[in-house]
């Protein structure tokens, strides 16, 4: 069945007119017609299933059928990644940590960062359609780009991955770990750095915040893979958590 994003709060209702460009999509590209079931996803955990009463190629009706509210998740995931220089692998990781179940990231700029500049449209496009390939129903926070100091001085906890010759724990021995071990949402975002790494100096100033340094596997992983694997190490601890 055909799946769309309408962004509006409330999906429980008897009838939902899809926005232009949805009606358009709908009515027009795809050629649905009256009588036709789809659903409507507005990334808050509603899915509305139903029919179309009016297939307007501009002001499409569509009549409800069946409505589900998902609850949200008891826990959540974030990362603080650096853009990648390549914003195919920026992208990669965006769809790939929405397909997974991510709830939040955040976009930071570091010393060695290559890339400056993001653009949020293209990335709420692709968190969008991850969400909706993949059957679910929440769509991750995605914040826009700000600086390293800015981000560790608004967060007093959290771990951070670095590749430096310090003494780092891995993550999944620090999550079984007595101090974490009966920890159910997570307040700890997981900092990835860019392809030079952090610098000593960010290293050492989100330390001084209380962020633990961690490693992530016993390879050095790309950016992108390094926050992915971050991402899948912690839904897999949350869940076990929430499965005891």
């Amino acid at each position: 069945m055909r799946r769309f994003f309408i962004n509006i709060e409330d999906l429980n209702q008897e009838q939902i007119t899809l926005p232009e460009n949805e009606s358009k999509h709908a009515c027009r590209v795809l050629r649905m017609k009256v009588g036709q079931q789809l659903e409507l996803v507005n990334g808050k955990g509603g899915l509305f299933t139903g029919e179309i009463t009016d297939d307007h190629q501009k002001k499409c009706i569509v009549s409800r059928i069946y409505f589900h509210l998902e609850k949200q998740d008891s826990y959540h995931i974030h990362l603080a990644i650096a853009p990648t220089k390549s914003m195919d692998r920026l992208e990669w990781f965006l769809e790939k940590a929405t397909e997974f179940g991510i709830h939040e990231v955040s976009l930071i700029l570091c010393e060695n960062a290559e890339r400056k500049r993001v653009k949020m449209e293209r990335i709420h496009k692709i968190v969008v359609a991850a969400m909706k390939q993949s059957k679910r129903l929440f769509l991750p926070t995605i914040n826009e780009l700000q600086p390293f100091e800015q981000f560790v001085k608004q967060h007093n906890k959290g771990f951070i991955a670095h590749c430096y010759d310090e003494k780092r724990i891995s993550l999944s021995e620090l999550l079984s770990s007595s101090q974490y071990k009966q920890l159910k949402t997570s307040d700890f975002p997981v900092l990835i750095g860019p392809e030079g790494d952090f610098t000593k100096e960010e290293v050492h100033l989100a330390m001084e915040k209380q962020f633990k340094p961690v490693l992530l596997g016993q390879t050095r992983l790309r950016t992108e893979t390094a926050g992915l694997y971050a991402c899948m190490q912690l839904k897999n601890y949350f869940e076990e958590i929430h499965n005891q």
